[in-house]
């Protein structure tokens, strides 16, 4: 019986190869096959008529290269036949498809070889990404395929798949823009997916019995089958994906990927283990599987040929799917060099992950992509959980309440969040409970958010730490939530959904919950219009004035002050707008997380309020006022001072 436990492997000593065609290739006239394989001493290349069922009609002995490589061409015309690779190291592991493969049949079992052009939809090669000239400037809207259009009040005829982004003039029973039209009318500049490369738990054959967000992985090049409409013929998956990010392109918004390279779904039965036993993955000092994803193993990113990986990996979706940008899972598993690697290689690109991990990991935290290492992470960004805890209390705990829920002495922790995680001399940092110095060295590396997949909605959390919160009070919440997020500094983050109040009834971990928790019910948009319409105002707000999205922390410092007096529950500052061009030159901005209304005392001078409560004006509401301003409780308002 083979011995999971590798203690006594020195993986460093295994041969590495640069090469360039990993994976099986068509051409008309042969198929290339390579794999990379170092201590196999037989592998079997094996062909098959059906995706899932039947016996190989051909078998065939790769040859062995010096590299750890083993490869072999097969003349004529393969295209539409499926493929599993055996290796045998001493003993036989299970057929699998190799780690490379791009296209698989259903629920992954095999994989297919096919011609990539054939799944480029009409147009593809005139295929646009948007023009983003600095990270600061995106809005990024987090999504699932199959939520934001599987519910009924979705009006998408292609219900849960990624046709369902492609519908144009989608609108719910009440008349409202949903989907792509939604998109569009809300302003965003980037969609970022939850994985759609092929994870395990979803039956494709059956894709409504069961629901996933996805990260699970299986193979991380070939598309998720349970979004296609043919689940069987891997090429259906990839034109449509193709499509859903040309349709998205066609309207001015990016196509962010959340990708999962940190675990497997499988340990000792995943495609890596069944090539090369033990590589992938680090281990503990007693040679079993390390566990720092909290899913049984983590990847081992440090080693020459996982690295070469990942980076083959997204380069492959970057360049055949035209993709603008990463999220990393976990991304406090990757080394740090693996992830400076990866921003060399993918210049342009947005690339975020969570700066955190699951669980502990052989290797030390100094060599992690963790939070507090960003700033040696230069062009990456992280997830600012200080400012989404400052917001609405502790992600985990239902009742802990924060700034938007009436929580006093969480202002110098809502300060860190507007000026992007840099530093800033008027922030107190012993006040900021959750770090305590500055973890990002430019505001481009930080992504301001107060809600995502995991953990309650915005909507839930607030309900369950105010339980008793009238209606009127829980949309004032959501607001104010969505103004600090999308007026501060960094790379403002909106959960889809949020923008009318999104509940998952109350579920906190709905990973594998049913549809009826998971989807996206249109009919709020219409319940919460005036929620919509605020953020909608927010996100124009932010694109007209570049004040609110500046590029260099120098300019934070210098150009930002929390210019009034302290008052508890209470944040406001001030920014010179001059000096980055915008038409505002001198702003004014309070937050008023109390429950009563406040008054302000103002800088010396003239000023036109430009946001209060509801509205909006880039002209200015009613008459100037001097001395001080009266804030609505549980609200943001905006002022400029009046140019001589």
């Amino acid at each position: 019986m083979r011995d999971w436990k590798f203690n006594h492997i020195d993986f460093s000593t295994y041969p590495s190869s640069d090469e360039k065609d990993l994976g099986v290739f068509w051409a008309p006239e042969k198929t290339s096959v390579k794999i990379w394989a170092p201590t196999a001493k037989t592998v079997e290349f094996r062909l098959y008529k059906d995706g899932k069922t039947g016996e190989a009609f051909h078998k065939t002995q790769l040859q062995s290269g010096n590299d750890g490589t083993w490869s072999t061409i097969l003349t004529g015309d393969y295209e539409g036949k499926f493929y599993t690779f055996r290796v045998n190291d001493g003993e036989w592991l299970e057929e699998t498809p190799d780690i490379y493969t791009r296209c698989v049949g259903v629920n992954g079992l095999r994989g297919i070889i096919f011609n990539p052009a054939k799944t480029n939809p009409k147009g593809w090669e005139a295929d646009k990404k948007p023009e983003l000239s600095h990270f600061t400037d995106a809005v990024i809207y987090e999504t699932h395929v199959r939520d934001f259009t599987i519910a009924e009040s979705s009006g998408i005829q292609h219900k849960g798949r990624y046709l369902g982004f492609t519908e144009e003039g989608t609108k719910s029973p009440e008349g409202l823009a949903t989907g792509l039209a939604h998109l569009k009318e809300l302003g965003v500049t980037h969609v970022h997916l939850l994985p759609v490369n092929d994870f395990f738990t979803v039956d494709e054959e059956k894709p409504k019995e069961k629901y996933n967000w996805g990260y699970d992985p299986l193979h991380y090049n070939a598309l998720e089958g349970s979004y296609s409409s043919d689940p069987y013929d891997g090429t259906v998956r990839i034109k449509e994906f193709k499509t859903l990010v040309q349709s998205l392109h066609s309207a001015g918004i990016g196509v962010i990927l959340d990708v999962v390279y940190n675990h497997t779904y499988f340990t000792k039965e995943s495609v890596f283990n069944q090539t090369v036993p033990g590589y992938f993955y680090r281990q503990k000092s007693d040679g079993t599987f390390a566990n720092a994803s909290g899913c049984g193993n983590e990847m081992a990113t440090e080693r020459t040929m996982v690295r070469k990986y990942i980076i083959d990996s997204l380069k492959y979706w970057a360049e055949e799917f035209h993709i603008d940008g990463f999220r990393f899972d976990l991304m406090g598993v990757y080394d740090l060099e693996t992830m400076k690697s990866i921003r060399a290689e993918l210049p342009g690109l947005l690339l975020y992950g969570e700066g955190w991990a699951a669980d502990q990991s052989p290797m030390p935290e100094e060599h992690r992509a963790l939070k507090q290492n960003t700033s040696r992470m230069p062009g990456i960004a992280a997830f600012n959980d200080d400012f989404r805890d400052a917001l609405k209390g502790n992600h985990g705990l239902k009742k802990s309440k924060g700034f938007v829920s009436g929580l006093d002495l969480r202002e110098e922790a809502v300060k860190f969040g507007i000026v992007a995680a840099v530093q800033h001399p008027q922030i107190v940092y012993d006040y900021v409970e959750t770090s305590k110095k500055p973890w990002a060295a430019l505001p481009g590396q930080c992504i301001n958010y107060v809600s995502c997949h995991d953990n309650y909605t915005l909507w839930d959390k607030l309900k369950l730490s105010i339980p008793k919160a009238s209606d009127e009070k829980m949309r004032k919440m959501v607001k104010l939530a969505g103004a600090l997020v999308l007026t501060s500094q960094g790379i403002p983050f909106l959960h889809a959904g949020m923008e009318f109040c999104r509940t998952k009834g109350g579920n906190g971990n709905s990973y594998k919950s049913p549809d009826p928790v998971n989807q996206i019910d249109w009919s709020r948009k219409k319940e919460y219009s005036d929620v919509f319409e605020y953020y909608q105002k927010l996100i124009q707000l932010r694109k007209n004035h570049p004040a609110f999205r500046m590029k260099e922390t120098s300019r934070i410092q210098n150009y930002i002050h929390f210019c009034t007096d302290y008052k508890t529950g209470v944040v406001s500052y001030c920014i010179d707008g001059d000096p980055s061009g915008d038409p505002w030159k001198n702003i004014v901005l309070i937050f008023n997380g109390n429950r009563e209304p406040v008054s302000i005392p103002l800088p010396e001078g003239n000023f036109r309020i430009m946001v209060q409560n509801d509205h909006f004006s880039e002209e200015g509401i009613d008459e100037m006022i001097t001395a001080e301003v009266k804030v609505e409780a549980i609200s943001m308002t905006i002022l400029v001072k009046a140019e001589n």
